[in-house]
């Protein structure tokens, strides 16, 4: 099968929930996965499952949790070394499924460039299936890439002050 680029992407809730279900759809077809998720540090409910798992790599390529400031120069080495390890999964022929979760963020944020980005669809091995997940994709992402699905939110409880409830949204 040859592998594709799936975005998920827009400012509704779920991009990283579908990006785990694809995962967990991967490793029960046989697939092992490379699951990289950029700007996020800690131990975040996913994290806790995910490692566990026989065929899957988890990364993390962000410290203090998801990054809500400016970025600095720390961000920017972390969000480098990500992008260097991604290429390496991508281009091995390892893995059935690559996931780079929240790499359109830390696109959008200048952490990494969009050509930095747009090379990972042209360099991985044929046979691997490449998923980009964040806000902000780029234009030429959307236009580069074979799917792309875009989470709009309609309505969000957070509006009403509800707090990011463990096992839900952390």
């Amino acid at each position: 099968m040859k592998g594709r680029a799936q975005v998920y992407t827009g400012d509704g809730k779920g991009k990283t929930t579908a990006a785990i279900g694809l995962a967990v759809r991967a490793l029960g077809a046989g697939l092992k996965v490379y699951f990289a998720q950029f700007l996020k540090s800690g131990n975040y409910s996913e994290k806790n499952v995910l490692e566990k798992l026989d065929n899957l790599v988890f990364r993390q390529y962000g410290k203090n949790g998801f990054i809500t400031r400016k970025p600095s120069d720390e961000d920017r080495a972390m969000a480098s070394i990500g992008l260097e390890e991604a290429k390496n999964a991508l281009g091995c022929g390892a893995y059935g499924l690559v996931i780079l979760d929240e790499i359109n963020v830390a696109c959008s944020l200048g952490l990494i460039t969009k050509d930095d980005v747009l090379s990972l669809l042209r360099e991985r091995h044929d046979m691997t299936e490449l998923v980009l997940t964040g806000r902000n994709a780029s234009r030429e992402l959307i236009d580069a890439a074979d799917l792309v699905t875009e989470m709009r939110c309609v309505k969000h409880y957070y509006t009403s002050g509800v707090r990011a409830r463990r096992g839900i949204e952390s």
